[in-house]
């Protein structure tokens, strides 16, 4: 009972003070899953980011499911996943009920600028971390760097779905692995 109060207060807490969604949402997930309770490692969560960056549906979401379900199946899910959205729920409700009345008050105009800056901020972030990780772990760096910059180019330039990239990645993941058999 203590694993799922604790998977409780971790995910309401992280629903309650992160804004921008699920990628900044890694930092928090960071230092209370994998340092604090160490219910995963910092590359399981990463996996978990990844996996919920593919599957339908809000990445913080995945995550908080994945996490619950690894430490008490599917009631752990469902306690992760519930406390990671209540706060968003509460929230958005107060919200909604008096919204019309300040959006063009200039004190929250400036804020909510200011929020979105520094969502920017740890975003860049955590794409700087995330790729420096892979970069290190890379057994491929020169195909590697190759393939994020075709991805790059795909998704920004081309303006290629991001999901059909990643699937095309995912692919081109499978394949270097007959590179790095064969270089062995």
């Amino acid at each position: 009972m203590k694993t799922l109060i604790d998977l409780f207060l971790t995910f309401f807490k992280t629903g309650l003070f992160t804004f921008g969604g699920g990628y900044a949402m890694l930092p928090i997930l960071k230092d209370e899953v994998v340092k604090k309770h160490q219910w995963a490692s910092e590359n399981e969560l990463l996996n978990y980011f990844s996996i919920g960056q593919c599957t339908p549906g809000i990445i913080a979401v995945n995550v908080a499911t994945f996490c619950g379900y690894k430490l008490k199946k599917i009631t752990g899910a469902l306690v992760a996943t519930f406390a990671l959205v209540l706060p968003s729920l509460i929230i958005i409700t107060l919200i909604a009920s008096v919204l019309s009345h300040f959006m063009e008050n200039e004190y929250v105009v400036h804020t909510m600028r200011g929020i979105r800056i520094g969502v920017a901020a740890t975003l860049l972030k955590i794409v700087f971390d995330l790729g420096f990780r892979v970069y290190r772990q890379s057994t491929l760096k020169k195909v590697d760097i190759f393939v994020f910059f075709l991805a790059l180019i795909a998704i920004i330039l081309l303006k290629i779905s991001s999901v059909f990239v990643i699937l095309i990645t995912a692919f081109i993941g499978c394949l270097s692995l007959g590179f790095e058999r064969g270089g062995k």
